[in-house]
């Protein structure tokens, strides 16, 4: 065999076993990155069955707080401060205080600098667009948002709902009334960093029921 044909065969065989180790190195890759976001969303789904379990003690402690007089325990990043429900979509999510990134991996997120959940003014909170509050997708005017906190359930009624810039963060003002704004990022199938913001604003239709767990399972 001549020197060259030997040279081709050579080059030949090791970009053979190069594009079998890129493809195996692929392979590999596509299994820990499927691997990692079915771990991710067992364990939102864990925390979440645990979330509402612990809500609904929490609840029952806040009632016996206030009936002895005894301070409510300080508020820390993490805590589950609330449920929310939207009935017609079958959304059901537990609403943690704060909102970093392994916040909103397990639940949705109360934005700091706005009210409590239920309380006077206007609570906001966010969730991920890919989890949690994918179902916003499909919200119209006039839906009801449904609310549990330790004071009762509040209902909501959605009154707007708009794409914003991110930095447009007029959406959270501060209002005398009882309002609720929902904020998620937007496109809903967009392919990293969204560009913009998806926000559902909802208005307090009645004053608060009796806190017995809702009618939907989470």
């Amino acid at each position: 065999m001549k020197p060259g044909a030997d040279r081709t065969t050579s080059v030949a065989t090791r970009t053979h076993w190069l594009l079998r180790s890129v493809r195996l190195l692929l392979l590999i890759v596509g299994f820990v990155a499927l691997g990692y976001v079915g771990f991710a969303l067992l364990d939102a789904r864990a925390y979440q069955a645990n979330a509402k379990r612990s809500l609904d003690t929490e609840f029952q402690m806040q009632r016996e707080y206030k009936q002895t007089s005894v301070p409510k325990p300080m508020i820390k990043d993490g805590d589950a401060l609330a449920r929310l429900e939207i009935p017609r979509l079958g959304m059901s999510v537990a609403v943690l205080q704060g909102t970093n990134s392994r916040i909103l991996r397990l639940g949705a997120g109360h934005i700091e600098g706005t009210v409590l959940p239920g309380e006077l003014g206007n609570s906001g909170i966010a969730g991920h667009r890919d989890t949690f509050f994918r179902a916003l997708r499909s919200i119209h005017p006039k839906d009801e948002i449904q609310l549990q906190t330790a004071t009762g359930v509040f209902r909501y009624e959605v009154d707007w709902v708009k794409v914003v810039a991110p930095d447009e963060t007029g959406v959270l003002a501060a209002s005398t009334e009882f309002e609720l704004t929902l904020v998620t990022c937007y496109p809903f199938y967009f392919l990293g960093p969204a560009p913009q913001r998806f926000v559902v604003h909802a208005r307090r239709q009645s004053r608060p029921v009796s806190p017995p767990q809702l009618h939907s399972q989470m």
